[in-house]
């Protein structure tokens, strides 16, 4: 019986506190830390700059790869000057932002493609070989990640791009209606992939989403229009970069798929740590392992 507590007390010393488990890096701190070689550049010409008319800007990456024709003409219609009135005019809580024309009136731009192909998916690996995802999906038998740096969904005969929030899509009509690329969307809430396969994915919002997604709510048609005019929110310009004074060009990068650092943040997103997670999930949406993209400092 005088044994016990004399083994305790050699066993935890007064005095000394319990041991803490060491802290698990973040996918961020792991993108944060990877080389230099681990990132890839995105293209000047692949870069949109939406210029607020209160000094908010958002950044788009587009993805000729996906919708070659939609981006042409995104690419023309933002050059002819087309947008030079265009404006926020819907945000519907829980789903999307939209922009361009509200009042569905307007001439098309000149020069582009009138009806578009539906480019809405591709033959699996189309792209190049995907880096699988190790974790399933709800909507797709089969996702991972392209070379140039886009999030894919799939059944290995087709791919396609996934509705996840910050996606890019066309608005449109009813079908065989595809847009032509002058209004646009960016998904602000739960991934909606319903969507998918039925819209044009065209790109990402990388920066700035706050001036998208923190607008005010409409609550016009049920789609979230805003019903009065004035609650439209103004656009200063929208600009390809590459068009830009290189003195003025932002500068992004993505954190390459076939890099051990990428797989690093797959692996943090689905298991992550201590200190403040307990009990991991073990797995994780596709709309929640999007390649991370950093800005480059201007020299």
């Amino acid at each position: 019986m005088i044994l016990l507590p004399l083994l305790l007390s050699f066993s935890a010393p007064q005095g000394v506190p319990p041991s803490t488990p060491a802290a698990k890096p973040t996918a961020a701190q792991i993108a944060a830390a990877a080389p230099a070689d681990a990132w890839g550049s995105i293209a000047p010409e692949d870069l949109l700059l939406i210029d607020f008319a209160d000094g908010q800007r958002s950044v788009l990456w587009l993805t000729s790869e996906f919708a070659p024709v939609h981006v042409a003409n995104i690419r023309t219609i933002a050059r002819s000057g087309w947008w030079g009135d265009a404006t926020v005019y819907r945000v519907q809580d829980n789903y999307v932002t939209q922009w361009g024309d509200a009042t569905e009136k307007k001439p098309a731009a000149a020069g582009i493609t009138a009806r578009p192909p539906a480019e809405y998916e591709w033959a699996w690996g189309a792209h190049g070989p995907a880096v699988a995802n190790p974790y399933r999906d709800a909507y797709a038998t089969r996702t991972g990640f392209t070379p140039s740096g886009w999030a894919v969904a799939g059944d290995g005969k087709r791919q396609w791009l996934p509705h996840c929030y910050g996606m890019v899509g066309v608005a449109r009509d009813l079908a065989p209606d595809t847009g032509t690329g002058g209004d646009l969307y960016t998904v602000i809430g739960h991934a909606p992939r319903h969507l998918d396969r039925n819209i044009a994915l065209v790109g990402r919002v990388i920066d700035g989403m706050g001036a998208l997604s923190a607008l005010p709510r409409g609550t016009g048609g049920g789609l979230g229009l805003y019903e009065d005019p004035k609650q439209r929110v103004p656009i200063k310009r929208i600009v390809i970069v590459a068009d830009l004074p290189a003195a003025e060009r932002p500068a992004f990068q993505y954190l390459r798929p076939d890099t051990a650092a990428f797989a690093q943040t797959l692996e943090a997103r689905a298991n992550r740590g201590l200190p403040f997670f307990t009990v991991p999930a073990g797995t994780a949406d596709l709309c929640n392992l999007m390649v991370p993209v950093r800005k480059v400092p201007a020299r």
